[in-house]
């Protein structure tokens, strides 16, 4: 609490006077900013310079996701905002770690919403198009066959809907840390769901084949589905390509991850 700003602060004393004077309790979890608990409040303060090529970090982006999807029950309502830091109703839950069916449903709602234009940033979509970003991220050898497939109707992504970032609360499951929504291809989020390096590093486990069929069968659109299939050697690789990029900055947990990855393939 003693690193939050104070403009953080008054806006928490304003939703709850009564936690004025009282500790913040910090929270565990997320990899790139920093995070506490008042009450029934999440504090979030984003951490300047945190944000990687593939996942970027934009607090304004995360309120106009908490304000669109809160009310499809897939989203903590938003409360308070600045230029750096969110103040949000706190989900009380784990993260998700049983039955993945919940959460492709919860990714089906989210991807049929509708929002305006220009509300979030574009995704690379298209085979070719997330090749191309994953050599810019970090160039590494064997990339899959481009398998020339066109980009994909543009709906709403959470765009990094790991495993740690969905909680299992009382009224199912809830999705949070939105830094980096974008317009783009629905199945981006099945095979970042999905993706071994990112279910081990915030899930610390990689989901069995039974466990991946399950949660696909579960996408209500088969089309999708498909999508997702033949997009899946080309989505990992940009995870893989990802975790060098976090490697060779002195990250050893994404070492690791990127040899799962890899064995994917």
């Amino acid at each position: 609490m003693e690193d939050a700003p104070e403009t953080v602060k008054a806006a928490v004393w304003r939703l709850d006077p009564a936690l004025r004077g009282v500790c913040w309790q910090p929270l565990a979890g997320g990899r790139t900013n920093r995070l506490w608990r008042a009450g029934d409040l999440t504090i979030k303060k984003f951490t300047a310079d945190a944000a990687s090529p593939l996942f970027p970090n934009d607090a304004a982006a995360e309120a106009r996701a908490l304000e669109l999807f809160a009310p499809l029950g897939i989203a903590p309502r938003l409360r308070a905002a600045g230029a750096d830091w969110l103040v949000y109703d706190h989900a009380d839950g784990a993260v998700w770690s049983g039955d993945p069916v919940p959460v492709a449903r919860a990714l089906h709602r989210l991807h049929g919403a509708k929002v305006p234009d220009g509300t979030f940033r574009p995704a690379p979509n298209g085979s070719g198009a997330v090749l191309a970003h994953a050599a810019a991220i970090h160039p590494l050898g064997d990339a899959p066959a481009d398998p020339a497939l066109p980009p994909a109707p543009v709906v709403p992504i959470h765009a990094d809907a790991v495993v740690g970032n969905v909680l299992a609360t009382a009224g199912g499951p809830v999705l949070i840390d939105w830094q980096c929504p974008a317009m783009g291809d629905a199945a981006e989020d099945l095979c970042t769901f999905l993706s071994p390096a990112m279910t081990w590093l915030y899930g610390g486990k990689v989901w069995s084949a039974a466990e991946a069929e399950r949660f696909l069968a579960a996408y209500p659109d088969a089309a999708v589905v498909e999508r997702a299939r033949l997009m899946q050697p080309v989505y990992s690789h940009r995870i893989a390509a990802h975790c060098a990029w976090k490697a060779a900055r002195g990250d050893a947990d994404y070492a690791a991850a990127l040899k799962l990855e890899l064995q994917r393939n």
